[in-house]
């Protein structure tokens, strides 16, 4: 690389393209907003660890060892953080742009507790 000092991580995904790279399940989606905003409404098939508990040292669940992870939260901020400490971890980690706001904005599909219909908190 020409200018390796300005080398800015992973690209950000948007909405859309994390919704496809994640409909599979071989990259997984993961919710990094606090447990009140995910059960209002969350993407389906996401999985849910608040950046807090990722901060102090939780790890990832067992079905998500060498696999790809998308991070997501309300607006984006959350989310790169989240990315960053995943890298640092050696998991291939990126985030989406404008988190779930733009999600829901999109039109993806958002499901809140128990399935029904859900809001971005």
């Amino acid at each position: 690389m020409m200018f390796p000092h300005l080398r800015r991580g992973p690209v950000r995904l948007t909405p859309h393209q994390a919704h496809q790279q994640t409909s599979d399940g071989q990259t997984v989606l993961l919710d990094v907003r606090e447990t009140p905003e995910w059960k209002a409404g969350h993407a389906l098939g996401a999985l849910h660890l608040p950046l807090s508990r990722l901060i102090t040292g939780a790890s990832l669940s067992a079905s998500t060892q060498g696999k790809p992870v998308v991070t997501i939260c309300r607006s984006g901020h959350r989310s790169q953080q989240a990315a960053k400490l995943l890298a640092g971890r050696g998991v291939e980690a990126t985030d989406v742009t404008g988190g779930m706001t733009a999600w829901a904005r999109q039109g993806l599909p958002v499901t809140g507790e128990g399935g029904s219909s859900g809001a971005i908190a």
